[in-house]
């Protein structure tokens, strides 16, 4: 089964689930003139609207690349969890609003064992779905699947606290529904702001897995003929849609029908491992010349006295342009300044070269 029905399959189950739950509960609620359970009734049959959202952002995110969108839908899937998100926010603080007038005048429902009976099946369906829902986005990265699994782990919570509720009101003859209602609003509220923040990153482009991109350039320097893969960027196009870029440090030595067949497959191994579509730059670097790597050691031994600089590559000395250039990978700390003093002290040690430094922030902290 492969990913989209799975997300909808699951989504299906939920809806149906909620659906009978709405049913009874709504009717054991009228009948005992239980607002508790009215509202709990309520927050399932948001369940089902966070479900519907589900599978309409996995339909809209699955949908082919077009003209308009040549890197194709897949962050849909995160808009949906940013929906998925208002709704539970809203169901939390439907229920603070519904607690409060209860905290300040308790009263009395009318419980039976029918409603007990509801209520103790509402628990165990919403754990088990809540559990099923939120392994399944997990298992197909859905953060609006796994959004709605602990969405109905919560409300497995809230049926839960209505339980405790129930059982208070028949032993002692008090009523502690607001209480509890409003404790568990709180947290669930604060669940949404967490998913909604999730989702936003998602959307806005947040820092990509820094353990996929250390596997994808040890990977990729496993290949012979390079010496350093840098400047590696990911692109979240979607739970399932990686598009990136990367340098490598190869020998000058190679021809173009070298490079050609190396990078080519770079790009197929890299997708095949990874499922991320690579787009591959070159840095040349010079061949054995003992001249060239005298200079490059000075410049390494140089950069000790800066630790604002974090990493040196790209290094190239081109004599035919009496040009020398490299990449500097520096913190948030490192200033024009200190890259004149980096310069200079090159010209004076070799006076017969120009000097080009570029200056990469590190952003993602990835070696």
């Amino acid at each position: 089964m492969n990913r989209e029905k799975s997300i909808v399959r699951a989504s299906f189950i939920g809806i149906i689930s909620n659906v009978v739950l709405v049913g009874l509960k709504m009717l054991v609620g009228v009948i005992a003139g239980s607002i508790a359970i009215i509202l709990d009734a309520v927050n399932n049959f948001t369940d089902i609207l966070s479900s519907v959202v589900t599978i309409v952002g996995t339909k809209l995110a699955a949908r082919r690349a077009d003209s308009g969108h040549p890197f194709g839908h897949g962050r849909s899937e995160y808009i949906s969890a940013l929906v998925v998100g208002m709704i539970i926010f809203i169901t939390g603080l439907m229920a603070l609003f519904e607690s409060v007038p209860k905290i300040i005048t308790p009263e009395l429902a009318d419980y039976s064992w029918a409603t007990i009976a509801v209520v103790v099946l509402a628990i165990i369906v919403k754990l088990a779905l809540g559990t099923y829902v939120r392994r399944m986005g997990r298992k197909y990265d859905s953060s609006s699947l796994a959004a709605s699994g602990v969405d109905a782990l919560f409300d497995a919570l809230l049926s839960f606290a209505t339980l405790i509720g129930i059982a208070v009101t028949l032993i002692f003859q008090i009523s502690i529904d607001g209480i509890l209602g409003a404790i568990i609003s709180l947290f669930i509220m604060r669940t949404s702001f967490e998913i909604m923040m999730q989702a936003s990153d998602d959307i806005l482009g947040g820092t990509a897995d820094r353990e996929l991109m250390r596997k994808i350039k040890h990977q990729i320097c496993t290949f012979p003929e390079v010496s350093g893969a840098y400047d590696l960027m990911l692109h979240n196009y979607g739970p399932t849609d990686l598009i990136g870029s990367v340098q490598i440090q190869i020998p000058d030595s190679l021809t173009a029908k070298d490079i050609h067949r190396l990078t080519r497959e770079i790009s197929h191994r890299i997708f095949t491992r990874f499922e991320v579509r690579l787009t591959i730059g070159i840095y040349a670097e010079n061949s054995d010349q003992p001249e060239k790597r005298k200079i490059k050691d000075y410049l390494l031994t140089l950069l000790n006295d800066y630790p604002e600089v974090r990493q040196m590559h790209a290094f190239y000395v081109d004599d035919d342009e009496k040009l020398i250039t490299f990449d500097l990978v520096v913190d948030e700390h490192f200033s024009e300044k200190i890259k004149r003093q980096i310069t200079s002290a090159m010209r004076r040690e070799y006076p017969n070269y120009k000097y080009l430094a570029t200056i990469d922030y590190d952003l993602e902290n990835v070696d």
